[in-house]
């Protein structure tokens, strides 16, 4: 049992300017967590990832109070040009958008809840009763910015045994386009929990695409809900390659709502020791002559620990409809595990739909290929992953954004 841990309403309390209506819904969301706890492995979602004793197992004590957001410096990403928002232990510190248009762009602080609904998951609805401060994004129809937007995601070196909730927003106006880089810098040393709920928005014909990539390891834990619609021939990308931290679960639900849209999922990982990561996908056929496209990397090490869930849904009315989804998994190692669950749930019936998985171990042919031509094992192990794992990166066009994930990738098979 984790120490001095209280949740209640004094908490919603202290949140500013809300309505009664908004705190009446916080304090329902709040009483559902508080019924049902941290989510744990009789939840199907969380099957593979009993939350509840990972928490325990990692923390002796948890609170809610609020951490500084103050930034004394701003270091920023030399590698390629580009537009910046700081978010600092969660919460919106400042944006600058010298490459853009600016009275195309709205930024501000985002407060409030996205929907009324009461979610079955327990940390959604954690996130829904004391979330703050997070940032809302909005960008004016026929706009595409020029220089892509990345989002320091910093925490602060005092940081420990504190639960911090936040929500995003980001709205695309028709045919409007932005590409976006996650990048989280942690300064502490110590455990905490960043539990985030976001939403993303495209409108007929706009394009998003995410990058998620972190500068060092952490032993934070991480867990997103990430909800996007997409309306008329819209398209989503989003590549992960958040390796290193010592928990992440990204949870997917992407809404194709109307005819022509695409959705993009890939993902290239790898997990070292003691260090557990899953990506859940829900992927919502809600409109005939929609494109999704899902390939999930990762190679583990020593324990670690990788799973997948991917969940692809057709609606009776959703024709024509083309989902491909495939995870694969290199083990490296005797302890480390992978867990897959791939799944179909198809209502139409001139569709094109396939999933699959594997995993194993690198083959040794291969390897003794490389080292015949005279590199050690553990180089030519190290040149194996870095091709299991690369042809993720080449869906990259920009070659200095390119470079530079290529690299942070090197320095994560090497341990950093």
């Amino acid at each position: 049992m984790i120490q001095n841990f209280q949740v209640n309403s004094k908490q919603i309390d202290k949140i500013k300017e809300i309505t009664s209506e908004e705190k009446d819904f916080r304090i329902k969301n709040l009483e559902v967590f508080k019924a049902s706890g941290f989510p744990n492995k009789k939840l199907e979602d969380w099957k593979f990832s009993d939350f509840k004793q990972i928490i325990e197992s990692n923390f002796k004590e948890l609170d809610f109070e609020k951490v500084s957001s103050k930034l004394n410096k701003k270091d920023l990403l030399k590698d390629f040009e580009h537009n910046y928002i700081f978010l600092v232990n969660g919460n919106f510190h400042s944006s600058n958008f010298s490459f853009e248009e600016k009275n195309k762009i709205k930024i501000k602080s985002c407060n409030k809840n996205i929907d009324n609904k009461v979610s079955k998951n327990p940390l959604i609805c954690l996130n829904n009763a004391l979330a703050e401060n997070g940032y809302f994004l909005e960008v004016e129809k026929n706009y595409k910015f020029k220089k892509i937007l990345v989002i320091y995601n910093l925490f602060s070196k005092d940081i420990k045994n504190k639960i911090l909730n936040n929500k995003n927003i980001i709205k695309l106006g028709e045919n409007s386009e932005l590409h976006v880089m996650e990048y989280t810098i942690n300064e502490s040393k110590f455990k905490f929990i960043n539990n985030v709920y976001e939403n993303i928005i495209l409108a007929k014909n706009a394009k998003f695409k995410n990058l998620y990539m972190q500068n060092n390891k952490s032993d934070g834990f991480f867990h997103k809900f990430l909800k996007t619609e997409l309306f008329y021939n819209s398209s989503y990308s989003s590549l992960i390659f958040s390796s290193g931290l010592k928990f992440n679960k990204l949870d997917i639900e992407c809404d194709l709502i109307e005819d022509k849209c695409e959705c993009n999922i890939l993902s290239a990982l790898f997990l070292n020791k003691n260090e557990h990561q899953e990506i859940k996908t829900n992927i919502k056929h809600l409109a005939p002559n929609c494109k999704s496209y899902q390939r999930i990397k990762k190679v583990l090490n020593s324990d670690s620990k990788g799973i997948y869930q991917g969940k692809i849904y057709v609606k009776d009315i959703s024709q024509k409809t083309d989902a491909y989804q495939l995870s694969k998994a290199l083990l490296l190692n005797d302890d480390a595990e992978f867990n897959s669950k791939p799944e179909l749930e198809i209502y139409a019936d001139d569709v094109k739909c396939s999933h699959g998985s594997t995993s194993g171990n690198i083959d040794e042919d291969s390897l003794y290929y490389l080292m015949s031509r005279g590199l050690s094992r553990k180089d030519s192990t190290k040149l194996l992953i870095k091709g299991f794992l690369n042809d993720v990166v080449e869906y990259i066009k920009n070659p200095k954004i390119k470079k530079f994930i290529e690299n942070k990738l090197e320095r994560q098979i090497h341990g950093y």
